[in-house]
């Protein structure tokens, strides 16, 4: 059986025996970096959502916070569903690869403050694919594996559309391991310039790395509060209406304790915006 020879080069030389040659981003890191789970930043994406706000019980979901975070005091329980369906992509066309880089995600958001400033805390975050796991554990949402499902609209006219128009209907759902996990409903009422009240905060996250070496369980590698940097923001084809939100109970989950004691204003509408940095708030493993 003939063989072929693997040889790595840099600036058109072989390289030597020692030096570093798997290239990556993110793990794998492999000889040619296309093994990684994500490209290198800038990140871009956009997409549809689908976002209800709701009250929950502030006595309980203060106990989501951690050390420095505290609820807002003038909106306590205030916090927002959002079902997000989008696509992603770097430097190279990614958005190319559909199979990869499109995600459907669900997010809860609540009213928080950080040292004086109003800031959006992330409990809980699900998506459906692997490269936007790791994306959202290396920008501080605390991502788990879901399977998310939202009502889409499409530019043709027909009874399957689902147009932005006044009492049009839009669904969305979202399980794990087959439980299911929330439910939701919005009805559109009117079309708005500007989302009021809601989205309108930086979000905070935390970057939480654990390691296994015994004795250091309760010493993670990396414990940070931060706040990604996002430019390039745009919102548009916003609806507003009235919202149905319901989070049932489900074995080995915890989202249902911050099930909504009342629920507010739905809204549907369009995003685009660019992940270029992160800023470090607070290193919590000093």
């Amino acid at each position: 059986m003939q063989t072929g020879r693997f040889e790595l080069m840099r600036d058109g030389r072989p390289l030597a025996v020692g030096q570093e040659m798997l290239k990556g981003f993110t793990a794998p890191r492999s000889p040619l970096g296309i093994a990684a789970l994500v490209p290198s930043p800038p990140w871009h994406f956009a997409g549809d959502v689908l976002a209800v706000e709701f009250w929950n019980d502030p006595d309980v979901s203060i106990h989501t916070l951690p050390i420095g975070v505290e609820l807002d005091r003038k909106r306590p329980g205030h916090s927002v569903a959002l079902f997000t369906d989008y696509q992603f992509t770097a430097q190279n066309n990614e958005y190319l690869d559909p199979a990869r880089y499109q995600c459907r995600g669900f997010t809860v958001l609540l009213d928080a403050m950080w040292k004086g400033s109003r800031i959006a805390w992330c409990p809980y975050c699900y998506v459906d694919n692997d490269a936007a796991l790791i994306r959202g554990w290396i920008q501080g949402y605390p991502e788990k594996f879901g399977t998310v499902h939202q009502t889409r609209s499409f530019a043709t006219v027909g009874a399957a559309s689902a147009p932005l128009v006044h009492d049009s209907r839009f669904s969305a759902c979202m399980s794990a391991h087959g439980r299911s996990l929330v439910q939701a409903r919005v009805t559109l009422r009117e079309q708005a310039e500007r989302l009021v009240g809601v989205l309108d905060r930086r979000i905070v996250g935390r970057r939480y790395f654990p390691r296994l070496s015994a004795g250091m369980h309760d010493k993670p590698a990396v414990d940070e509060l931060v706040r990604c940097v996002s430019n390039q923001l745009l919102i548009t084809n916003i609806w507003t209406g009235e919202g149905e939100l319901d989070f049932p109970e489900a074995y080995g989950e915890e989202l249902e304790v911050l099930a909504p004691l009342k629920v507010g204003r739905g809204y549907r509408f369009t995003f685009s915006y660019s992940i270029t940095d992160i800023e470090v708030l607070a290193d919590l493993t000093v």
